[in-house]
């Protein structure tokens, strides 16, 4: 008879407990059969435990920490006796983590939780579409982890917990990806909301494992094979009914779910429940602004200084997005950088009385009366001020959406040597954010577009491995080598599987 061990058993009743009100009087310490356990848990319960592990997207550190902090774009300086966290936040921007620390060990686990509920949703006879659903979270869980370690512990299947996973290579996982995609994409919904897997959130998902394809295995010196770029093209030109939000805040405001451009996210609902998208503007705004924030992080100078003044995507006036945030602060959306003040117009100071001016030089250690000041904050994602108080707002974390893919389709024309398709695209993109047509384009314009509009999304490290330009020296990180362009495999995850090896490295 088979039997799933107990470990999965929990993981089931965790589901059940938090949707469903079905009696279990099952003896803890036994075994459940598969046939009883297929019996007592819906399905339903099960595929949306596996989209809530969507929410390790959204915190201030784990995956966006690791994606952004160790690129140019954002710091993390300690300031005083604040934000010091034994380092970390300064080892990933100077990119000397090791293989203990906290976000690499975090969200290693995180990501193969979300593997995990994702394949254990196949396990309780699903319909063609739940099926669908569940195996492309998988997929997605499984890029993030090939693209962060370079391999992938991986079960087809969860009737057996006591053999090791085996171990997918960087090559084998990422065409796992693509090959899995492709297989289910037909028994996904054409049309579903952005927080629904759907045949253009596959699409999307495909374009970008296409063009990362000639990265994995060989990050020193990529190749871009035409083949693949042709797949890029293909997949972007087949996702229709989007178009770009104008204005650009319109795709991270509360109550974003209205955006004509979001693709793909994790769903927070007003008040309900929110996977901690609130960090988004809490880890950057000072403590005497409203919301009264952490203090914590900051753009680089170098990296604002490539937004023209008026791109829209750089700053634009919280009051006319319509959201109410005029009546609550003084804060506009985007980079904020100067004297700050309240929503009456009056100037702000920090805890020591001095004018809260944020300025655009920061260093990794902040001291003396400037601390608090010292860099250029970062506002994407609007606060909800009607749900502050309770942490609970409504802006829904965003994954994939459009203008993405009309980037990732420019950069695989441009890599075909259509640099005029490539600029076409761009400045389609640019003219609707306010900025100038670009003349030319190389593939440094175009990393440096995929910055301005893709900003703190979680993209910029992935972006500056694949443009060559990661290890690269840049405000207070020098120069580093290819072995930062993997993490390293947490000690613990090589202790529990002998399948998995050790980065180069480390």
């Amino acid at each position: 008879m088979l039997k799933i061990n107990r470990l999965l058993f929990l993981a089931l009743l965790s589901a059940l407990v938090t949707a469903s009100c079905t009696d279990l009087e099952e003896d803890l310490n036994g075994d459940l059969t598969l046939a009883q356990a297929q019996e007592i848990q819906e399905v339903g319960a099960l595929l949306n435990g596996a989209y809530r592990n969507l929410d390790v997207f959204q915190t201030q550190d784990r995956i966006w920490a690791m994606m952004e902090h160790s690129g140019d774009a954002v710091m993390g300086p300690t300031r005083g006796t604040d934000w010091d966290d034994n380092g970390i936040w300064r080892q990933l921007h100077t990119q000397s983590w090791d293989a203990t620390h906290p976000m690499v060990v975090n969200t290693f686990n995180e990501l193969l939780e979300g593997v995990f509920n994702a394949s254990n949703v196949l396990l309780f006879n699903p319909d063609a579409q739940q099926a669908a659903e569940a195996r492309y979270l998988r997929a997605f869980y499984m890029f993030y982890v090939n693209d962060l370690y370079g391999q992938v512990p991986f079960r087809d299947n969860l009737e057996n917990l006591l053999d090791a996973p085996v171990v997918l290579s960087e090559r084998e996982a990422n065409n796992f990806v693509i090959s899995e995609i492709e297989a289910i994409i037909n028994d996904l919904p054409d049309a579903a909301p952005a927080y629904q897997a759907s045949k253009n959130a596959a699409r999307a998902l495909l374009a970008k494992a296409y063009l990362n394809r000639g990265v994995y295995g060989n990050r020193s010196n990529p190749s871009f094979d035409a083949a693949d770029m042709d797949k890029v093209i293909q997949y972007a030109d087949a996702i229709t009914g989007y178009s770009l939000a104008n204005p650009y805040f319109e795709n991270f405001i509360p109550g974003n779910e209205n955006s004509p451009e979001l693709i793909f996210t994790a769903r927070n609902i007003q008040g309900t429940r929110a996977g901690n998208v609130r960090s988004r503007w809490m880890m950057t705004l000072h403590y005497n602004q409203n919301p009264s924030g952490w203090n914590g992080f900051a753009t680089l100078a170098d990296f604002y200084n490539q937004f023209e003044d008026n791109d829209t995507r750089r700053s634009f006036p919280a009051a006319d997005l319509g959201i109410g945030i005029e009546d609550n602060s003084g804060i506009n959306a985007g980079f904020l950088v100067g004297q700050q003040f309240d929503k009456d117009g009056n100037a702000l100071s920090d805890r020591k009385g001095n004018p809260l001016a944020f300025t655009p030089e920061v260093a990794l250690f902040e001291t003396g009366d400037n601390l608090e000041i010292t860099g250029i904050r970062g506002i994407k994602y609007l606060p909800d001020f009607a749900n502050n108080a309770a942490e609970l707002p409504d802006n829904d974390y965003v994954l994939l959406r459009y203008a993405d893919v009309m980037l990732m389709k420019a950069e695989a024309l441009l890599r075909k040597g259509d640099a005029e398709g490539a600029r076409t695209l761009v400045n389609d993109l640019r003219a609707a954010r306010g900025a100038t047509a670009l003349a030319t384009i190389d593939e440094n314009e175009l990393l440096a577009e995929r910055g301005r509009e893709l900003w703190w999304e979680g993209h910029r490290r992935q972006d500056l491995i694949r443009f060559g330009k990661f290890l690269d020296a840049w405000a207070e990180k020098p120069a580093t080598d290819a072995t930062r362009l993997l993490f390293p495999i947490p000690e613990i995850a090589l202790s529990a599987n002998p399948n998995l090896k050790q980065n180069p490295g480390y």
